[in-house]
């Protein structure tokens, strides 16, 4: 029995901005919390010990000059191994605890902030290593080299730390230039949709209006609150709503369209069951938006009655909406001509912005019917 999450349950005011989508929007967020990543979710502890290891030994073969014997050798070995394992993991640790404090200071603070905390670290642990070998007679204590290996070992410890926050900065900053692209693209699509459907569905909705105020204003405040909500969603911009919402538009879409075009259109839907739709998410007006290319290029150009089959399938971690519409028998329709208006290039790219690379909008068009396929990844996290 799956185990599913509510998609509700992931919108709450705490989790607001969470999504059940691999995505890159969601991938992006994440990376730009802070310029910092989490250091111990980079790489697990026992990876870190074996960087360690190899650091170590790379570090004392480059000194076997001074080491007479194998058993000096590995007695220095162990000795960096121990030094290096205690400065740098328990800073790691620190580091990634402070991180809500780092979160409200300036870059340039936090990076004087961690160098100094691994200088300190290297200098601590390199005087702890350093006594323990001349207490147990490993080495002679000579006051001027102690000092130097101290100092030595603190500054190399500080600039290789320099060198991981100058890398980590930059591709923060990189990534900060990547979203502000990223965002400035779906406005502009966005943008451009909202200027295809505003002109001619507002004048048509309006003249309808017009006719029922005065004999049905009933119908006619009905008919309002279809308009405001689908204009209230259409100018929420590019967004990643719940599979039901999205629903819920196109009905209110086909309920206004419904009035105008009288019996000449009929929708029969058929939907996962709700326990599934519940957590299903996608952008919002991509299905709304290809019904409507439907009705101005199909329904709108025929007096004979239209159906448009809609199944809604969520199978191994991929949501597949087909759209069949039928083209009319008596009403002329020009193949290639149809072809050329099924292009739905902007909702497709606005979907693959959310959903990666394999979401997919395709059309295909016959003498007998129209068939779109709306394909995009969707992981179920429940399991």
């Amino acid at each position: 029995m799956k185990k599913w999450r509510s998609y509700r349950s992931k919108t709450t005011h705490k989790n607001k901005h969470s999504s059940i989508a691999n995505d890159e929007v969601a991938l992006l967020a994440a990376r730009l919390e802070f310029f910092i990543p989490k250091l111990m979710e980079m790489m697990k502890p026992w990876q870190w010990m074996l960087y360690i290891f190899f650091w170590s030994l790379f570090v004392t073969i480059i000194k076997r000059q001074d080491l007479v014997t194998g058993s000096d050798f590995g007695l220095f070995f162990a000795s960096y191994v121990s030094q290096n394992v205690i400065s740098i993991i328990p800073i790691l640790y620190l580091i990634d605890y402070l991180r809500p404090i780092f979160k409200t200071m300036s870059n340039v603070r936090v990076s004087v902030y961690i160098i100094a905390l691994f200088m300190t670290s290297s200098a601590v642990t390199m005087v702890l290593v350093q006594l323990v070998m001349i207490t147990f007679n490993w080495m002679q204590y000579d006051t001027q080299s102690f000092i130097i290996d101290v100092l030595l070992d603190s500054i190399i410890g500080g600039g290789f730390t320099l060198v991981f926050i100058l890398y980590f900065l930059r591709r923060y900053i990189e990534l900060n230039a990547l979203k502000v692209s990223f965002e400035e693209k779906l406005s502009a699509q966005n943008d451009m949709i909202k200027a295809r459907i505003a002109p001619h569905f507002l004048f048509n909705t309006i003249n309808t209006l017009i006719a029922l105020i005065e004999t049905n204003p009933a119908r006619a405040s009905e008919l309002l609150e279809h308009v405001s909500a689908l204009f209230r969603a259409s100018f929420d911009g590019p967004r990643e709503i719940s599979f039901e919402e999205e629903i819920a538009l196109c009905e209110h879409y086909i309920a206004i369209e419904s009035s105008r075009l009288a019996d000449k259109l009929v929708v029969n839907w058929s939907l996962p069951d709700e326990d599934v739709m519940y957590d299903m998410v996608i952008t919002s007006l991509t299905l709304q938006s290809v019904l409507e290319k439907m009705l101005l290029n199909v329904v709108e150009m025929t007096t004979e009655t239209i159906g448009i089959d809609i199944t809604v399938t969520w199978k191994q971690h991929r949501v597949t909406i087909d759209i069949t519409v039928q083209l009319p028998n008596k009403t002329l329709m020009v193949v290639y001509d149809l072809q050329q208006h099924m292009n739905f290039y902007i909702q497709a790219e606005r979907l693959r912005s959310y959903f990666g690379q394999s979401a997919t909008i395709e059309s295909k068009v016959t003498s007998e019917q129209i068939v779109t396929k709306i394909n995009y990844p969707l992981h179920d996290v429940g399991l």
